[in-house]
Formats: structure tokens, C-alpha cells, sequence
């Protein structure tokens, strides 16, 4: 199985969902890197079950430990490994589902390919995995601000199912976005978004939508053509994500609507440096960063765990039903939007590392 992400900037993730506990393993991050462990806890704190009304009733607090790599506030140069204990498992709860498959989970796909699996949660599957993402992310931002301070990496939920906002990339901030259980970026949606997700989750249904984000400060020149475009390697990383299902960047697909003279972005020198007068590459042209904000977005289907009866099969083949039960987040969207920002700062971090060492 393949559990680890980046080239120079890697980060390996361990454990099941309700297992022991689950973590992450940090190598190549440069070493007398200030880390804050606090900085640590906030970003796992803002991913964790339980945080309000509209998400899963999951209770785990989510605490990091940290068991190496830092010394005295400092990297140390060699692998950071840190651990975030299960307290909550109710491997109990998924009896039903050792025998039978969850439809649009990976129950069936995963004994398709080892021939076992760890049925309670989901395992390796479940959202809990990216405990290890977010924690390693909030040790990679530091990283930035240490070596290119000025990055801003902020997401918001663009959409949830036919319920749009509207937000600018240029002016959102971090306040307005955490400032509603939602985290979107428009406060004239926040209380239609609860509405409809507290609407589904009473009809025991779920719901889906997309995550806008913007990197904005990004120095010109990160990027690794041919094969790691930095907009490659940000696909990668989101679709990487559970529940994703789409990905674009700058002008997307609505891009195909346009005509190249539409569509492409004219240069010109401001203040001593070369910047576009529109951005429809999104921050991102030939793989690599413009200098320009880069700006993608991430579609998450609706949450494969509902709470109505399903018909299914079991692993012995034979045709059954799957009762509706369990804790679940009707809507993913509030959560994942700090995991969006987690990611896209690991692509971030890795090739700045790539871009120092080649330059």
C-alpha cells in the first residue's frame, strides 16, 4: 500500500480508524525549522469529530504527540513522528459490515485487492487517515514561514449541492471563514448551507459540493515539468483526498467555453516584476508557478454513509441488505476544508525544497 506523499518534503501516514491511533512520519524537513507542537494542535483541532452541530458526533480530541524529530522547539534534521490516539473506536459498530459491502465505500475494492481489510471504520479508507496529512502540513507550514514567509493558503466551501457562494480569492480571509461552522467565505450563505445540511442529515440522506482555495504570495518557478506540474501534483494531492471526485484550476472547464484570445492571460511589468493582466491559468502555467495567485477547486461527492436500508452483497457473494446506522457527517464539506489547505501547503513545501536545491 502506498501511504507516502512528496519527493523532498515526505510525509508517511499510518494507523486504521479504529485502531490504537494514527499519525504521521515527516522526512526531509530541513533541520532549526521553528515548530510549534500548539500550531500543530490548532490545525488538528479545526479537522477533529465533534467541532459543532453539522458533523459527526464522533468524540476524540485529537491530541498530538509528538514522539521525535524536535528538540527544543527545533527540527532536528531527521524524521518527525507524530502520533494521535484513538479514543473513541467502536469497532462494535461495524459488525454488519465484516460480512457486507457499504456501497461507494471501499469495503469491496479493498478485499478485490489484498483479499482482507479492516472492516471497523473503514480503516485505511476512513477520513481519519488524514489526521497524519493535516499534522504533518501544520509542521510544513512553519517550514514556509521560515523560509518564504508571506504564503497564504486558505480554503472555503465554494458550494454544497445547488447552494453557491460568492467569494472573492483576492480579499478572503482566514477570520470570515472560521467565523461559521460552514466555513464558507459568504456570510449571506452560511445559514441556508445549515439549513440544508441539517435537512439532509434529519432525512438521513447526505450531501455533497466543492472547496475552493487560493494560494496566494507563491513565488514564480515552483513546478517540476514534465511529469510534476505543480497543477499535477495539487490534483494528485486532492483526489488522494476521500470523497473527492473532481479537480480543477484557474478557469477549469468552463474554460473550454472561451476563445484563446478570451482565454489567455497578457503580461506585463508592474513594480519591477511580470505579472498578468487576467489569471485564467490559475497561478500556473507549463507546471509552473507565474507569481500569480493560484487558485483550484475540489469536488466532494455526498457522503457514502447514509441512514437508509441499501441493497448490497456479502463477501460470500450473496445478494442482502445494509441497514442505515452509525455516525457520519451528512456534508464532509466544513471538515475538509483545512485538509484541502493541509495538502496544498505539503505540495507547497515539497517543491520549495526542490526548487532551493535545484537553484
Amino acid at each position: 500500500m502506498s501511504s507516502t506523499f512528496g519527493h523532498t518534503f515526505r510525509i508517511h501516514t499510518f494507523g486504521e480508524s479504529h485502531g490504537g491511533g494514527v499519525g504521521v512520519v515527516i522526512d526531509g524537513c530541513p533541520p532549526r525549522i521553528p515548530v510549534s507542537l500548539p500550531q500543530i494542535q490548532h490545525e488538528l483541532d479545526r479537522r477533529r469529530p465533534g467541532q459543532s452541530e453539522i458533523v459527526t458526533p464522533r468524540k476524540e480530541a485529537d491530541t498530538a504527540e509528538l514522539l521525535s524529530g524536535i528538540q527544543d522547539g527545533l527540527t532536528l534534521g531527521c524524521p518527525i513522528a507524530i502520533l494521535v490516539r484513538n479514543t473513541d473506536q467502536r469497532p462494535g459498530a461495524y459488525d454488519e459490515m465484516a460480512v457486507k459491502y457499504r456501497p461507494s465505500h471501499a469495503d469491496y475494492t479493498y478485499d478485490a485487492k489484498y483479499g482482507i481489510r479492516s472492516a471497523s471504520g473503514g480503516g485505511r479508507a476512513s477520513a481519519r487517515e488524514t489526521i497524519g496529512r493535516v499534522a504533518a502540513a501544520a509542521v510544513a507550514r512553519q517550514v514556509l514561514d521560515t523560509l518564504h514567509p508571506g504564503i497564504q493558503v486558505l480554503a472555503w466551501v465554494k458550494s454544497i449541492q445547488d447552494l453557491n457562494a460568492t467569494v472573492d480569492p483576492e480579499t478572503i480571509d482566514a477570520q470570515t471563514i472560521e467565523s461559521n461552522i460552514v466555513r464558507t467565505g459568504d456570510p449571506a450563505m452560511v445559514e441556508t448551507m445549515i439549513e440544508r445540511i441539517k435537512a439532509i442529515r434529519s432525512d438521513g440522506n447526505s450531501v455533497g459540493g466543492v472547496i475552493e482555495c487560493v494560494i496566494r504570495n507563491c513565488p514564480p518557478g515552483l513546478g517540476e515539468p514534465i511529469f510534476d506540474k505543480l497543477e499535477a501534483d495539487l490534483a494528485k494531492a486532492m483526489l488522494s483526498l476521500p470523497a473527492t471526485k473532481g479537480f480543477e484550476i484557474g478557469s477549469g472547464f468552463s474554460g473550454t467555453l472561451l476563445t484563446g484570445r478570451e482565454h489567455n492571460d497578457p503580461f506585463r511589468m508592474v513594480a519591477g516584476q511580470v505579472r498578468t493582466t487576467r489569471n485564467h491559468s490559475g497561478g500556473v502555467q507549463g507546471g509552473i508557478s507565474n507569481g500569480e495567485s493560484i487558485i483550484f477547486r475540489v469536488a466532494f461527492k455526498p457522503t457514502a454513509t447514509i441512514m437508509s436500508n441499501q441493497e448490497t452483497v456479502t463477501s460470500a457473494g450473496e445478494n442482502t441488505e445494509l441497514q442505515g446506522r452509525g455516525r457520519h457527517d451528512a456534508c464532509v464539506l466544513p471538515r475538509a476544508v483545512p485538509i484541502v489547505e493541509a495538502m496544498a501547503t505539503l505540495v507547497l513545501t515539497d517543491h520549495l525544497l526542490r526548487q532551493k536545491a535545484i537553484r
